[in-house]
């Protein structure tokens, strides 16, 4: 059976479990009057093997291991990523310097990837752009480049019909992940205050939130989405105000993963997400190391 859908024109929606919470996704579809487009292809493709195999063309709104674990049934179709995630999708070299963990993580992630998402590298995938159109007949799919998540990371817009993918500005409580090589937290910010003035009706994510079709929902899931960064900067502030710290002691008393949840990549994430706070910190000249030991100033 076929998972549950929203829809929307030339548009499809089929929601992962639990609206697509990691490690699943939303599938979406477009079908023009001339060829059909996939988006990403989440663990739930591999359930809707039938409704996916006359695509022509998957778009990746982004390039990660949860977005491309139906890739491997649909090998003569046209794989598009941006130009910054390019390199990623195309070979596991390109991807292991996306994710830019230790070696001794990057062994073990390979195999995870493989039995999890039945990850394959695609040599053939082409490059997009900011601004990137695929005319399909009668709809279209424009690219609107919003780095953060990583280098690459778009909106997916469809027009006429107004539907934005947003992908992983996916809305949830955990909030944004920028933990990758490729990840900037101040393209996040950017991104964040860029999503809102996309011309669009509905918002749909890879994960958690699915479809959202009130402009006031979506500004304040927005809103408390944003707000995370912010409580994490606070949060680390406060810590190294009362306890100067290394970066290792920060990376271990975790402040955008909870204590006791595990995961391959945990410590490498925490510690680059850490590290871009602790920057802007300083950037902003609230914080300095000394020593190898962060302090506040001021």
């Amino acid at each position: 059976m076929n998972p549950a859908t929203f829809e929307k024109g030339a548009v499809t929606v089929y929601f992962g479990e639990k609206s697509g919470k990691y490690p699943d996704g939303n599938q979406v579809v477009v079908r023009g009057r001339d060829s059909q487009v996939a988006f990403d292809t989440p663990i739930v493709a591999n359930r809707l093997r039938d409704v996916l195999a006359p695509t022509d063309v998957v778009v990746l709104g982004h390039m990660h291991e949860d977005h491309i674990a139906g890739l491997h049934f649909l090998p003569d179709a046209r794989v598009y990523a941006h130009e910054a995630d390019l390199e990623a999708t195309r070979s596991w070299a390109g991807l292991a310097r996306h994710y830019g963990y230790p070696q001794t993580v990057l062994a073990a992630m390979r195999g995870k990837i493989e039995r999890q998402f039945n990850y394959v590298e695609r040599p053939d995938a082409l490059g997009y752009s900011d601004g990137a159109v695929w005319e399909l007949g009668g709809t279209r799919v424009r690219a609107i480049h919003m780095p953060g998540h990583t280098a690459g990371h778009c909106v997916l817009l469809i027009e006429p019909e107004g539907v934005a993918f947003i992908g992983d500005i996916d809305l949830s409580s955990f909030g944004p992940y920028y933990g990758d090589a490729t990840s900037s937290l101040a393209q996040f910010r950017r991104s964040l205050r860029a999503v809102r003035e996309v011309p669009a009706s509905v918002w749909v994510t890879s994960h958690h939130k699915g479809v959202i079709t009130e402009r006031a929902t979506f500004v304040a899931l927005l809103d408390a989405f944003a707000a995370k960064l912010e409580a994490r900067e606070d949060a680390i502030a406060a810590y190294v105000a009362a306890r100067p710290s290394t970066l290792e002691e920060l990376v271990a008393h975790r402040f955008i993963y909870p204590q006791g949840h595990q995961e391959l990549f945990i410590d490498a994430a925490e510690r680059r997400s850490i590290a871009q706070h602790l920057a802007s910190l300083a950037t902003a000249e609230r914080a300095a190391c000394e020593n190898g030991r962060w302090r506040m100033i001021g």
